[in-house]
């Protein structure tokens, strides 16, 4: 089966299309190799994914035949990604989230208040 037919059903990208463009950009790699979508892929391969400035560690376990459910994926794919990767990427996530002013971002109804007591009374008030 095709590297970028394969992520698809697994459902490791929500479409075919996404899975081949992710080839192609050199974020799927079977061992050292950048490999293109159309790489066959056999079971017991090991492929490393970058998906959201992630690096994801997949194991083939098998080749299924069409596209699957959520709870079939364990039965074709293992996914060995280390724990603190994970735990990394929720730590940026978080962050990212809490500086949502510094970015330029719009300010949310809550930030937009204390902007305004900041400018009545001159200091910031405290969160509750």
């Amino acid at each position: 089966m095709r590297i970028d037919k394969y992520l698809w059903a697994i459902r490791f990208y929500k479409s075919r299309n996404e899975a081949s463009i992710a080839c192609k950009k050199g974020h799927v790699c079977i061992g050292e190799a950048i490999v293109k979508p159309s790489r066959e892929v056999f079971g017991g391969e090991k492929l490393m994914i970058r998906k959201n400035q992630m690096e994801f560690t997949i194991v083939v376990i098998d080749i299924p035949k069409s596209r699957l459910g959520t709870k079939l994926v364990e039965r074709y794919a293992k996914d060995i990604t280390p724990e603190y990767v994970r735990r990394a990427r929720t730590e940026i996530a978080m962050h990212q989230s809490n500086n949502r002013l510094e970015t330029g971002e719009r300010p949310s109804k809550k930030n937009r208040r204390k902007l305004m007591d900041f400018k009545e009374s001159g200091e910031i008030g405290t969160d509750e």
